[in-house]
């Protein structure tokens, strides 16, 4: 009679275990806002001020610009050349301010310091040292220490899963206009990192989940035939899609840093052509938009898509 309390108690334990595992690695576990446990105060701003960093020769920065703002329309800052980064070095800069998303520009005339040209991404924050308190609370790494810079300052910081992004704080507020659309910020992601992942980016950007489809069509990452996992979260540093696929990918899937809704897929690739873009991927529809990838002049590349108008 003594062992059948300990058999109970064993069995209980075994399928309390196995329940946890279930939990664990269920999507739906996703769908719980992460931030409602933190107490440090939100540090977005707005979706304007999350600006693609986009790295090109120096040759290359006047084409880059004439073609993408014709490409999206906009216009761009005076270019001023400075450094930006905490050790020596020199770049021209300028932010390219279109409709459907904002560039940070940087045409490097020096060698680039470890480890910028491999953020994707620059969030503009309310407070610098909250931000960072909130990152690493969130479970993000810190690459490069908040250093000043000549209008603010700056840090590079690393989500699980290897994603790294730049968070910026400027002394004087800057005041873009609001966007026609908001853009996507494109991250591929192991299937053994989306859940820390997700996790600790709603805990800092205090965002949601608005969709976890773990069979998305394939087409979407190139792959004909096949499905993956895709995950779109909103917040109010914008909109932030993962990709969630074991690497196997065609060119150039993966190596797109933003993708950028427009009215008309159509008229905006051949506003691309004729402004001297390559179209990598001809367009195709899934899941209610219609998209191609385009790449610029200096190598940029981009995924460009429009809603798709639902039939009367």
């Amino acid at each position: 009679m003594i062992f059948r309390p300990i058999s109970n108690f064993n069995s209980f334990i075994r399928t309390a275990a196995l329940a946890a595992v279930i939990l664990a690695t269920s999507p739906m576990l996703l769908l719980v806002p992460a931030q409602a446990k933190t107490a440090i105060p939100g540090v977005a701003v707005a979706p304007q001020y999350d600006t693609t960093h986009v790295y090109v020769a120096p040759d290359d920065v006047d084409a880059f610009v004439t073609s993408f703002l014709a490409t999206f329309g906009g216009q761009s800052t005076k270019q001023v050349v400075t450094t930006v980064t905490p050790t020596r070095s020199s770049t021209s800069w300028q932010a390219l301010q279109t409709p459907v998303g904002t560039v940070s520009l940087f045409g490097f005339k020096t060698p680039i310091p470890y480890p910028f040209g491999a953020e994707r991404t620059g969030y503009l924050v309310t407070n610098m040292d909250v931000a960072i308190k909130a990152a690493r609370a969130a479970g993000a790494d810190i690459l490069v220490a908040p250093f000043p810079d000549p209008i603010g300052r700056d840090a590079i910081i690393q989500w699980p899963g290897g994603v790294n992004m730049q968070l910026y704080w400027h002394t004087t507020p800057p005041n873009y206009a609001g966007l026609q659309t908001v853009p996507e910020n494109r991250v591929y992601v192991s299937p053994y990192r989306i859940a820390a992942f997700v996790h600790s980016f709603l805990a800092f950007s205090y965002g949601k989940v608005v969709s976890d489809h773990p069979h998305a069509p394939g087409i979407e990452i190139g792959i004909l035939g096949s499905t993956y996992r895709r995950v779109r979260i909103d917040s109010v540093f914008g909109k932030l899609t993962a990709f969630v696929t074991d690497g196997h990918l065609p060119f150039p899937y993966g190596r797109e840093l933003t993708g950028y809704e427009v009215p008309d897929l159509s008229e905006t690739i051949a506003k691309a052509k004729a402004a001297n873009a390559t179209i990598l991927v001809d367009p195709f529809t899934s899941h209610g938009r219609k998209s191609a990838m385009v790449q610029f002049p200096g190598g940029y590349i981009a995924e460009i898509h429009s809603a798709m108008k639902e039939a009367p």
